[in-house]
């Protein structure tokens, strides 16, 4: 049983979603968004409700029910509210600036590197240590941060390293103080 499946899509004022060749297509305030539908999964819209039905109850179909439903409810927020990762940098040094449509970082390393968005992906960069990824696609905007945070993760004696802004990094007591 697929409760995520299920569960009905309210659509936002503005927004709207058709159906085209096993792909929805969402329109909003923010840009369009296509998601495909998986295999045995039909969509329907019935005003401002987005509804999807199963084909079949093999275990493939029941798990793409609720995969194919999130896909098209994150796409929805995506189009009327956008997504945001905050991230932020700790250390001595550590500081990122914007060149061109890519962020430049550095991160303690004897180079700076510099990271590319994925399409559709805005990088903002608040202050030298606060960096801030927008987009209407979640997981465009997702790998993005992601590809930011790997450059220095967080360490966990010092904490120094680059993390999303609401990340809890435990930290370890070191030799010295453990005697």
């Amino acid at each position: 049983m697929s409760r995520i499946g299920n569960k009905h899509i309210i659509l936002p004022a503005g927004v709207t979603v058709s159906e085209e060749n096993g792909h929805a297509i969402v329109k909003g305030p923010k840009g369009t968004l296509t998601v495909k539908l998986n295999k045995g999964i039909t969509m329907k819209v019935e005003g401002e409700v987005v509804t999807f039905e199963r084909a079949n109850e093999l275990k493939q179909t029941k798990q793409n029910h609720g995969t194919t439903r999130a896909n098209v409810h994150n796409a929805v927020v995506g189009v009327s509210q956008g997504y945001k990762k905050a991230l932020e940098m700790r250390g001595i040094g550590y500081k990122a600036q914007l060149k061109g449509k890519a962020v430049e970082l550095w991160a303690g390393y004897s180079h700076t590197v510099v990271i590319e968005p994925e399409e559709g992906v805005t990088i903002k960069i608040v202050d030298p240590t606060n960096i801030e990824v927008e987009g209407i696609d979640k997981q465009a905007v997702g790998q993005t941060a992601a590809r930011i945070r790997e450059v220095r993760r967080p360490e966990p004696y010092l904490g120094k390293g680059i993390r999303y802004k609401d990340e809890y990094v435990a930290t370890k007591e070191g030799k010295r103080t453990a005697k």
